[in-house]
């Protein structure tokens, strides 16, 4: 596959590429949350030449995403001059189609000013992604996890219980004949958070999350993305995972996952 999604007019047919880690015949979370931000960028650049920069995007999973054609709309719900937000959803293309996925984004207006001298340079990353080798890819079936991204541990392991931070990048692009943006990119990846930090084992448990919510303080520049990531548990079936987000010139934001835990 030389894509995770390819181009039907408006619609989106998702490789097995897009596939997810607990279902063959559902997509993962990231492939979804990277075309839901491909829909609101290209909204906000055919609304006007005024730049927007994505704050904010929070993505609720209403149901599993099936391995099925996709169409997605973004909608203005309050225009303004400095802040807007637009709401987007993913619909299964077809008879009877249904959503599967909605969103809000806050975007705010580009400007650029000289900020006080007092204020504190941004934190650098976890060393680099150059410096560390390529973990090898896991799971069942060819997927997003283990075919359409590359990962680099800086510390912990996939398989190993607890925090972890790693570097990752795409392989191929969202959308097949697309450049994928900075933001489309954050979005995929920022949904590995609860998985690379896992407090327990797949396989004898799921962690699934049926939201996921990602703050920018400042647009990501580069291929790589790095996840800084933790999972909080409780004993009543709920979690919460987040992650602190860098590229290489350090961290520029945050994505927050909550969980639904249960025995498989």
């Amino acid at each position: 596959m030389s894509a995770i999604f390819t181009p039907d007019g408006d619609r989106l047919m998702p490789t097995e590429l897009a596939r997810g880690p607990w279902d063959p015949l559902a997509l993962h979370g990231g492939p979804t949350a990277a075309i839901a931000v491909r829909a609101v960028e290209a909204h906000l650049a055919a609304a006007g030449p005024e730049p927007w920069v994505l704050s904010r995007l929070t993505l609720e999973l209403l149901r599993p995403v099936p391995l099925e054609p996709l169409r997605v709309v973004a909608e203005t719900v309050r225009p303004g001059r400095k802040v807007t937000l637009v709401t987007v959803s993913v619909w299964v293309d077809g008879e009877g189609g249904r959503e599967v996925a909605r969103g809000l984004v806050l975007a705010i207006r580009e400007a650029h000013f000289d900020l006080p001298a007092h204020v504190k340079p941004v934190p650098p990353p976890p060393s680099s992604p150059s410096q560390l080798p390529v973990s090898p890819p896991f799971g069942d079936w060819p997927a997003f996890h283990n075919a359409g991204v590359e990962m680099r541990y800086v510390s912990g392991e996939f398989r190993q219980i607890g925090p972890a931070a790693v570097w990752m990048r795409l392989l191929v692009p969202v959308v097949e004949g697309e450049v994928t943006s900075p933001s489309m990119r954050t979005a995929a990846l920022a949904d590995f958070g609860n998985g690379v930090s896992s407090d327990l084992v797949m396989g004898v448990w799921r962690f699934i999350n049926p939201d996921l919510t990602v703050h920018f303080a400042r647009p990501p520049v580069g291929e790589w993305i790095c996840l800084d990531a933790r999972t909080l548990l409780s004993d009543d079936g709920t979690g919460l995972a987040e992650s602190a987000l860098s590229d290489e010139s350090g961290v520029f934001g945050r994505s927050v996952q909550s969980l639904l835990v249960e025995p498989m």
